[in-house]
């Protein structure tokens, strides 16, 4: 009853919510990428004679990271268990995207903030990881999408125009 190489509208669901799964771990390994490269950096960039690591702000920094990308992975992690149930939804899936890719954006920031000057040069892994999250943040459902589904998930009222 269906042409040959059509899908369903089901099948599409699926492999959006599938996909939205996936973009969520995609910024849990940006977030970490940064993270690590922000890590490295304080251990080993020297200011007034010692690794800027020992800085309080620095500290401060790499923390709100840490705290970030952990909560992404728990959420990440949620979700993909969801899906390996069985059921997974659409407001799951787009909570775990729209939250881990707007973490992501934060924690790259930082790391790229962290370093100073040198955060918007490719030698640190900074620049190119700010590349990276934008288009995190954008595909697979715009933040703006993804919130959507969530809002009419919780509200039981559409805001779609």
């Amino acid at each position: 009853d269906r042409l040959p190489g059509a899908t369903r509208f089901t099948d599409v669901a699926r492999i959006l919510r599938a996909g939205r799964a996936g973009v969520a771990w995609q910024a849990v390994g940006c977030a970490t990428g940064a993270y690590e490269a922000a890590l490295a950096y304080a251990r080993t960039r020297e200011q007034f004679g010692r690794p800027i690591g020992g800085f309080q702000l620095v500290q401060q920094k790499l923390v709100t990271m840490l705290g970030d990308l952990t909560a992404m992975i728990g959420m990440a992690l949620r979700v993909s268990r969801l899906q390996d149930d069985g059921v997974l939804r659409d407001e799951h899936s787009a909570l775990a995207k729209q939250f881990c890719a707007a973490r992501c954006r934060a924690v790259v920031a930082l790391a790229r903030d962290l370093m100073g000057g040198n955060g918007v040069l490719l030698a640190h892994g900074a620049a190119r990881l700010f590349a990276d999250a934008e288009a995190i943040y954008s595909y697979e459902g715009t933040n703006e999408m993804t919130t959507l589904i969530v809002g009419r998930a919780i509200t039981g009222q559409s805001a779609f125009v």
